[in-house]
């Protein structure tokens, strides 16, 4: 019987302590990300509408297939406004929306990048999209450049799923200040530490046939502000 109890008990902890894990990767707090003291002030900011039109590229290679994209209207039911926009007119009626035809099956990837890398200012905790998957197998991929200009890939998850889903990605912290996703350093001034490049969804080679569509909707990113929000009225900039 005491066999019986310990075997139980020790199944009932390994539960708990997976199911713990995998929460915190589907739904990664910001607050404890790289928080090596108290002092962060976290602040969750809008990266990019997508209500311009020519503001983002698409690629695909061409012995893959034909990729176009364009704004429409609309937007997921579920998004929630900003809390220090909701008092203030802003334009929010577009999504972007992206068309891959295909030529073959086959291992192949296609890109959404920005006309240029959108800034974030602050050391950002999470980064966060609306997308609608059209409930197929591909995955897609988040592309970052750090503080040093170097090209980072942050998985996002796959795409297989119906309608709007927010599509939630932590980034890891730095753990010297020299390798990794480096957000900051204090011999190089104060410019943004991390840059979004855009997105790269890889194909399920099986489900690479006829056209795919994908849409895109209200980028954020939450990210830490306290070294700003801190920063002397009368000190200068060391960008000069």
């Amino acid at each position: 019987m005491k066999k019986f109890l310990s075997i139980f008990l020790i199944l009932t902890v390994a539960f708990y302590a997976a199911f713990a894990q995998e929460s915190s990767l589907t739904d990664p707090d910001p607050a404890t990300l790289g928080a090596d003291s108290a002092e962060q002030s976290l602040k969750e900011v809008s990266v990019e509408m997508f209500e311009r039109e020519g503001s983002w590229n698409v690629k695909i290679s061409p012995d893959y297939g034909v990729i176009t994209s364009r704004l429409f209207d609309g937007g997921p039911s579920g998004k929630q406004p900003l809390e220090d926009m909701e008092d203030k007119e802003y334009e929010d009626t577009k999504v972007l929306g992206v068309k891959t035809e295909f030529f073959k099956r086959g291992v192949n990837s296609f890109y959404i990048t920005s006309a240029r890398p959108l800034a974030i200012e602050g050391v950002t905790k999470t980064i966060s999209v609306w997308v609608t998957g059209r409930n197929q197998g591909h995955t897609l991929t988040l592309l970052v450049q750090d503080y040093y200009g170097h090209n980072f890939e942050l998985y996002m998850g796959t795409l297989d799923f119906s309608g709007w889903k927010q599509m939630k990605v932590a980034v890891p912290p730095s753990p010297d200040g020299i390798h990794g996703i480096v957000q900051q350093d204090s011999y190089l001034g104060d410019r943004p530490g991390l840059k979004i490049v855009g997105f790269r969804i890889d194909c399920d080679p099986m489900l690479a046939r006829g056209a795919y569509y994908v849409y895109f909707d209200d980028l954020r990113a939450i990210t830490d502000v306290y070294s700003l929000m801190n920063r002397d009225e009368d000190d200068m900039d060391d960008n000069w």
